[in-house]
């Protein structure tokens, strides 16, 4: 099981972090997950170690790697070089926000679009990156195949109007038709607080556990 291994990678970096956070939805939430703070060398490489294992171990079949801009540039390159240490040699391209009018112009740069096209993005919160991407691909010859993110936070994308009653993951899938593969989901992440020897960490399990009792899926 790698989700424990990467649950404490991301507390000991500080890249998830537990208080009283107010997310762009106005909810209040007892957890947050920020992975800019994957900001050095070794901790990219450990990130990129995950995504490639959470892939492997999903069964999804994919032909390259596609990072949207910006936080996905990184990723698909730290997952592109882990996937190549283990012997899969995959391209990978990505997309610039302004197009270029010089040099090799367009938005996409990288390795020419084609297969099926692996995804991979930090979180899914509203599911417009992975709408663009899809768009980007299709219309540069390749075939969206699947998603992969670092957290599930398994929650409502809202509390109101239409879809309420999805998580932004499970949006994808069903509106869009992709799988979607997760390093680790919010129900991991309690088990691991429930598992926890450190009173520092269990002391979160309670109000976690609320959290997704209120809002999640």
């Amino acid at each position: 099981m790698h989700q424990p291994g990467f649950i404490r990678l991301c507390i000991d970096l500080g890249v998830l972090r537990f208080g009283e956070f107010k997310l762009k939805s106005g909810r209040l939430s007892p957890y947050f997950f920020n992975a800019g703070l994957f900001n050095t060398g070794r901790a990219i490489a450990g990130l990129g170690r995950y995504y490639a294992r959470a892939a492997a171990l999903s069964g999804v079949e994919f032909d390259m790697l596609f990072g949207p801009a910006y936080k996905g540039i990184t990723l698909a390159a730290a997952v592109a070089v882990e996937l190549a240490r283990l012997g899969h040699n995959l391209p990978f391209a990505y997309n610039r926000k302004e197009a270029k009018d010089h040099g090799e112009g367009g938005t996409l740069v990288g390795a020419g679009v084609a297969g099926r096209v692996l995804i991979i993005d930090d979180v899914i919160s509203a599911g417009t990156s992975v709408r663009e991407s899809i768009s980007m691909i299709k219309a540069a010859g390749g075939t969206p195949h699947a998603v992969t993110i670092a957290l599930d936070r398994q929650e409502k994308a809202s509390d109101e109007g239409e879809g309420a009653q999805l998580s932004a993951v499970q949006f994808v899938e069903r509106q869009l038709g992709l799988p979607v593969v997760a390093i680790a989901t919010l129900a991991d992440l309690l088990q691991y607080l429930r598992a926890s020897a450190d009173p520092g960490l269990s002391a979160h399990v309670g109000r976690v556990a609320a959290y997704r009792e209120r809002y999640g899926v």
